[in-house]
């Protein structure tokens, strides 16, 4: 929440979402800082860009090892566990990344931007990738380590310097990020801007080359619209509604397991959880009743304690899951578990099942981001995939059967980004975290994904080749 007025410095609150209190009142950079920062960024990055790629790779492998540290994981832990209430051990889990996220990040990156020399008879041609200039990185609060190191990280490593703007809902969390970056990296590589959506905007409408955001498709449009202007550079990673096709034939209790789990993770607040699940007549109303064993199980408390849920990120957030429930009850939907919100303070809610849902209903077309099982019976593998492919979005999905190779035929035909068979999503090599629809724009990750923080140069001439004739 923004406090302050115009002719003061604003502020905004940071609110523990598992009991109310206000953890900072972080200052808001206004246009000016934010101005101020990109320009100390744009005067910073020639020398960085500069610097033979050994030399950006040994200041990121300092970072990596500062984030190593107990200390510091354990620091970064409770720090998202109090901001945006993920359980402490989950919390922990994406700190701990944080140090191997970026070893591979740089590695991989590295080598997808290596120079590449061409020859055609005399012809010679040496593509290399420049970097950009200035990225600004607009990142969730869902991940605030994690989603944020995938788009710095490769942009640090193709020479560019990175102004960093975090949710407003993990501000502590963004700054313990960029200032270990900022202890290892010259002044000015890696800038950090504090603040709501006005900061955002400002930051996308200032000098900057390209904008890597990861967040709603309503905020992805505005970025594009005013990105338009200067013809800047996108990658978007946005929302999603990710559907989930289960076969008569499939592992009931393996894909019961997968639904539960990818529902209701980090209270379903990530960008590809399951939110659609399509389940042939055959075996709907056993699956039901195996998603409804395994949520009953589940515990929901403070972060804090050993549970798998804590508490939603916001008020808002919850009272949205809850209206799209209601909505679906007042159409013919069923709720077989929970459904409502938690008794007493924070913003916690209880893991919901929801059967007998259609088309009509908000919960089967928009994003929900919160801790349900939808479940909607089909009469056929086919429907289910109609139904899927009906759809603003197309970030994941994944197909369960029995029959592997009909599961792969299934799956290939899902208009998504990333697929997963009788398994959730990511897989072999690095392949690329990238979206269909307006699921995305650009992606993040893989040779491609880390090529689009920079600009191709070919520089061709004319060479006889070894032991030509003169």
């Amino acid at each position: 929440m923004a406090t302050g007025t115009e002719a003061s410095v604003r502020t905004l609150d940071d609110v523990n979402p598992a009991n109310g209190e206000c953890l900072a009142s972080i200052p808001i950079a206004s246009e000016s800082d934010v101005r101020a920062a990109v320009a100390r960024a744009r005067a910073a990055q020639p020398a960085w860009g500069a610097l033979e790629l050994s030399a950006r790779l040994d200041a990121l492998e300092a970072a990596a090892k500062e984030f190593e540290q107990p200390a510091l994981v354990d620091e970064l832990a409770r720090l998202i566990t109090a901001e945006m209430g993920k359980p402490i051990e989950q919390a922990r889990r994406e700190a701990q990344g944080c140090a191997g996220g970026i070893r591979r990040l740089s590695q991989s990156a590295a080598e997808a931007l290596a120079p590449e020399l061409h020859r055609e008879g005399d012809t010679v041609t040496r593509l290399t990738r420049e970097a950009l200039g200035v990225v600004a990185a607009i990142t969730p609060w869902n991940f605030p380590l994690g989603m944020a190191r995938e788009v710095i990280v490769p942009a640090l490593v193709a020479g560019n310097s990175v102004v960093f703007k975090p949710s407003e809902l993990v501000p502590l969390s963004g700054a313990a990020l960029a200032e270990v970056l900022q202890r290892h990296l010259p002044a000015g590589v890696v800038e950090l801007v504090q603040g709501d959506e006005f900061t955002g905007k400002a930051l996308v409408a200032a000098e900057v080359d390209l904008v890597g955001f990861v967040g709603s498709v309503a905020a992805g449009k505005h970025i594009m619209a005013e990105a338009s202007k200067g013809l800047k550079r996108l990658v978007l990673e946005l929302g999603g509604k990710d559907p989930m096709i289960v076969c008569a034939d499939a592992d009931l209790e393996a894909a019961a397991d997968f639904a539960v789990r990818e529902s209701m993770r980090n209270t379903g607040q990530v960008c590809c959880s399951v939110e659609r699940i399509y389940v042939e007549q055959p075996a709907a109303e056993k699956f039901a009743e195996l998603v409804v064993q395994r949520a009953q199980a589940l515990t929901v408390g403070d972060g804090n304690s050993d549970v798998f849920m804590g508490p939603m990120a916001t008020e808002q957030q919850r009272a949205h899951v809850l209206a799209q429930i209601e909505d679906a009850r007042a159409k013919g939907a069923r709720v077989l578990l929970g459904g409502g919100a938690r008794e007493g303070a924070g913003w916690f809610m209880e893991a919901t099942v929801v059967a007998d849902t259609n088309e009509e209903m908000a919960l089967l077309r928009d994003e929900t981001f919160g801790p349900v099982a939808t479940l909607r019976t089909v009469d056929s593998a086919e429907e289910a995939l109609r139904l899927a492919n009906d759809s603003c979005f197309g970030l994941g999905a994944s197909v369960w059967a029995g029959d592997l190779e009909r599961g792969r035929q299934l799956a290939a035909r899902v208009e998504s980004g990333m697929v997963g068979v009788n398994r959730g999503l990511g897989g072999a090599g690095d392949p690329p975290w990238a979206g269909a629809k307006q699921s995305g724009f650009g992606f993040l990750g893989s040779p491609d994904g880390y090529r689009q923080f920079t600009r191709p140069l070919s520089v061709s001439w004319n060479e006889p080749a070894a032991g030509a004739a003169s």
